[in-house]
């Protein structure tokens, strides 16, 4: 048997890149409907993920002021606008596709992510971002060793573990609890949110000899069904902890962990 591969799919889809979205999209705020969608769009601004574009004319308890500033976003011109639902007004939270865009999307309101309070994906929430039609995320049983170091002190060595392979990003190992050092570890009160995993339920640093690792071990208690197998597991980001599989020590990833940096820096 070979030594674990720490490569993995790249992203592909180009920059501006436009698809229809087959799901019903609806977004809300302070419990109003702002959109109500069966017709949005995909496009990308950057190969790691989707924004959606929603046709105006499904806005249903919302209204778009013009803020008179064009910006440029990652696939062409947009003019930005502020979103007013009843009384509340949300600065800058979306866009207007203009001429230089993809012919698809012009005209078309692409929102700022954080500037809705919940999306929704037919009738189940969406966090962070759009899921990508051609991102796939698998959670597979292995009988892989797995063992976690830093500055040699071992924080895990488990006999097993659940892969997680997800597109564009390194290989995540889910270790369960009784393989993992406990007393080494300090929880932390940091918490993200991923649309293919949903809502981590806990992060935990550690206190070693060169000073504090924060938030190198994340779990999921409740994640998303596609992933269930994760549930209750635990798993560190092999950018910052020494990690063997099989007995041979995988080289540590670069970039940042969680999402692929884009160019921009832009998240929403």
């Amino acid at each position: 048997m070979g030594v674990e591969s720490v490569l993995h799919p790249s992203l592909i889809v180009p920059v501006g890149h436009v698809e229809p979205v087959p799901r019903r999209v609806r977004g809300l705020v302070d419990g109003h409907v702002v959109f109500d969608t069966r017709r949005a769009l995909y496009v990308w601004e950057w190969p790691g993920y989707p924004q959606y574009c929603v046709p105006r004319d499904d806005l249903v308890e919302a209204w778009l002021i013009d803020d008179d500033r064009t910006e440029r976003l990652g696939a062409g011109p947009a003019r930005r606008h502020s979103l007013r639902v009843r009384d509340a007004v949300r600065e800058g939270a979306a866009w207007v596709w203009q001429d230089g865009a993809p012919e698809a999307v012009r005209g078309t309101v692409r929102f700022r992510w954080s500037a809705l309070d919940a999306w929704l994906e037919e009738d189940e929430p969406v966090y962070v971002h759009p899921r990508s039609p051609y991102a796939r995320v698998d959670a597979l049983r292995s009988s892989s060793r797995v063992r976690v170091e830093i500055d040699g002190v071992v924080l895990a060595d488990a006999p097993h573990c659940v892969k997680l392979f997800e597109t564009g990003l390194p290989t995540r190992y889910y270790l369960d609890r009784a393989h993992i050092n406990w007393p080494l570890l300090r929880r932390t009160d940091h918490g993200t949110q991923c649309p293919y995993k949903g809502t981590t339920s806990g992060y935990w640093s550690f206190d070693g000899g060169t000073g504090p690792h924060e938030n190198i071990l994340w779990a999921y208690d409740f994640p998303t069904v596609q992933v269930s197998r994760i549930a209750g597991l635990a798993a560190f980001y092999n950018e910052y902890v020494d990690l063997y599989v099989d007995g041979a020590l995988l080289p540590r990833p670069t970039g940042t962990p969680g999402v692929p940096a884009r160019a921009d820096g832009r998240r929403d």
